[in-house]
């Protein structure tokens, strides 16, 4: 490594869209010659991918580059960007508001990045550059992956919903699917650089093949990863209740990669509220694929997302929301409360809700939520579990000497990396086999000895600081089954 080559950081904020964006641009800024900044060091280059869900994201933004004012007069030379959502809203504010930002790029055109360096270094001025519509597919572009045992795969981007609380659709675009062959080509150029773990991404994933007319898509490429071997768990994230349909629980069971998790937002419990949030389904449904989920699957975990505080919620609305909670037993839930967003529907609504009736609301709405929690973690008491052992994921391994990881179902379990069966040592992407000693609400416990233990190729490289490259995949191919090898569809890995 020379001593002339650029360092870069990327900030990232928000959800999995993001967090896989930001493997893109990595990607990118490393076939550009740039490098990733040590922990300790000023970088050459910051990129802030942001998010505009919350109604703090602004203020969070331009206090983090306030933040960097001084660093940027310090050295003329730093550079940097602002990407994602808010970038794609705020536009040309952003370097009104802190001018010693060089680069602004929207959603659509994150691949846009090194050029744009280029441009504002030259031209010594700030570049903008916000497109309307989505030029490049992201998977066209090379990733550097966070991980070396599990990673994200774009199935779609965008959404084609209007729901009135969401400013998503209007940054992010109508919704546009990829081929399932370049699925799963990535997948497999993943898996042949040893990951063991996807998760398949989309704004409202399981509504992939609306682009080319196939309803029944989602459920065919769950069953496609199947055949790919040496993929041991897919997931994926975010469904829709509404484009939910019984062939994608036939799929979830009868394809033994493809884990007994679901996560699908619930949002209000309130029939009302939901007509007014433009979800296009009623509680009664959304329980009714929940039942239809657990007789498919009786060990599966059900997670979902819920907002309180919705312009015009009443007590009877919240109510109804509690109501479904407690019938539905989530076994976790991200709750929310209502954030103004201006440009979407619900801001110019009547009946904003007081902070304090809201956040008395969402308290009473955690409290509930963590008793069920706890309850159902604690009938896992005895249960064994096969975990991939994650880093970075137990805030108190170190003091506790335990390590942490995924149940197939999705749950956090921190265990004692310990007894006769462990093979050397065990390291993150590994896999190994324990049982439950104690389950708190949003965590479960494994105190004894291992019971196997399994070095993998991942944990290999994880030991290693190895991680996954991909590079762009693009066949343009419809149809489902495992593609043909393809050349030389991975890079190689990098530090």
């Amino acid at each position: 490594m020379t001593e002339n080559l650029k360092t870069f950081q990327i900030r990232t904020f928000g959800c999995q869209m993001n967090v896989h964006d930001s493997e893109r641009l990595a990607g990118q800024l490393e076939e550009a010659g740039y490098v990733p900044a040590s922990a300790e060091a000023k970088p050459d280059l910051v990129v802030f991918n942001t998010c505009a869900v919350r109604e703090n994201a602004d203020n969070k933004l331009y206090g983090t580059l306030g933040h960097l004012r001084p660093d940027k007069i310090a050295n003329p030379d730093m550079q940097i960007a602002v990407g994602g959502c808010l970038a794609q809203k705020d536009r040309g504010e952003i370097v009104k508001r802190a001018p010693w930002v060089d680069v602004v790029f929207g959603t659509h055109n994150i691949g846009s990045l090194p050029a744009l360096l280029e441009r504002a270094r030259h031209n010594a001025e700030a570049e903008v550059e916000i497109l309307e519509s989505l030029e490049t597919f992201p998977s066209t572009l090379p990733a550097r992956r966070e991980s070396s045992y599990a990673s994200w795969v774009s199935v779609s981007v965008g959404c084609n919903n209007t729901c009135t609380f969401c400013i998503v659709p209007s940054l992010r675009g109508k919704e546009r699917d990829r081929r399932p062959d370049e699925i799963l080509a990535e997948v497999e150029a993943l898996v042949a650089e040893g990951v063991l773990e996807v998760t398949l991404l989309g704004q409202n994933v399981n509504s992939y093949g609306v682009e080319f007319g196939d309803r029944l898509a989602f459920g065919k490429l769950l069953r496609a990863t199947g055949g790919i071997t040496g993929l041991e768990r897919v997931r994926f994230t975010s469904p829709h209740p509404a484009a939910f349909t019984s062939d994608v629980i036939e799929a979830m069971a009868d394809t033994p990669n493809v884990c007994h998790q679901l996560h699908m937002p619930l949002q209000s419990g309130s029939d009302r509220v939901l007509r007014e949030m433009r979800r296009s389904y009623r509680s009664a449904r959304f329980l009714k694929i929940l039942d239809e989920v657990r007789t498919a699957m009786p060990d599966a975990a059900i997670t979902t997302d819920i907002i309180v505080g919705f312009p015009g919620e009443t007590e009877e609305d919240f109510q109804a929301t509690l109501d479904v909670v407690r019938e539905a037993r989530f076994s976790s839930a991200f709750t929310f409360q209502y954030s103004k967003r201006p440009g979407t529907p619900a801001a110019t609504m009547a009946d904003q809700l007081p902070k304090e009736v809201v956040q008395e609301r969402y308290d009473r709405l955690v409290e509930l939520q963590n008793e069920i929690s706890w309850a159902e973690n604690k009938k896992l008491l005895g249960a064994k579990v096969e975990l991939l052992v994650a880093t970075g994921e137990g805030r108190k391994d170190a003091e506790t000497h335990r390590m942490s990881g995924r149940a197939r179902d999705g749950r956090l379990v921190h265990f004692t990396p310990t007894g006769p069966a462990v093979d050397g040592s065990v390291r993150a992407g590994d896999v190994v086999e324990t049982v439950i000693t104690y389950g708190a609400p949003h965590h479960l416990v494994a105190d004894g000895d291992l019971l196997t233990h399994r070095r993998t190729r991942a944990g290999d490289n994880a030991e290693a600081g190895l991680r996954p490259k991909t590079s762009g995949v693009t066949l343009g191919l419809p149809g489902f089954g495992v593609p043909a090898a393809q050349p030389a569809p991975v890079s190689g890995c990098a530090l």
